[in-house]
């Protein structure tokens, strides 16, 4: 793909996350905050440490935004069983609700902006959600490393 092709994927992409992020006001939550419970919805219970990984900040930065994330009910933390030192982080019910009521917020804005599209547009964007779930499912496997990808791909 040309260069020009890929930047105009890339920044068309970059719309299309400053359109998400903003369609969910539920919670109120950050957007660091969010993604915490997104991945703990997809993924299940994790460590502070893998937590801290997985969103590229400092432990620190996690543990403080894991203590408001608790304070808030949207998160509990228990000993892991299998090293009692260690802390697991889990999603709560109510933190479960949050993330559900804010996926139905963004998937309302999508609704209402594919609507406003003319039909070929709203296929066509319709038509490319396999690709992307690829396109995301890839670079998850890739970690957090991306450049990865295309060692995995080559």
């Amino acid at each position: 793909m040309q260069s020009e092709e890929v930047g105009r994927v890339a920044s068309a992409l970059e719309g299309v996350v400053r359109v998400l992020t903003t369609a969910a006001t539920t919670g109120e939550l950050s957007l660091p905050a969010g993604s915490v419970l997104g991945r703990l919805v997809r993924e299940g219970p994790q460590r502070l440490t893998e937590l801290a990984v997985g969103e590229r900040v400092s432990q620190p930065a996690m543990t403080q935004l894991v203590g408001r994330l608790e304070r808030d009910g949207l998160v509990g933390k228990y000993a892991d069983d299998s090293d009692g030192r260690a802390v697991l982080v889990e999603i709560t019910r109510v933190g479960r609700r949050v993330v559900d009521q804010r996926r139905k917020e963004r998937a309302q804005v999508v609704g209402d902006l594919l609507d406003a599209l003319d039909e070929q547009d709203a296929a066509d964007i319709a038509a490319a959600a396999p690709a992307l779930e690829r396109f995301v499912k890839m670079s998850r496997a890739a970690g957090r490393d991306t450049r990865a990808v295309v060692r995995v791909g080559a």
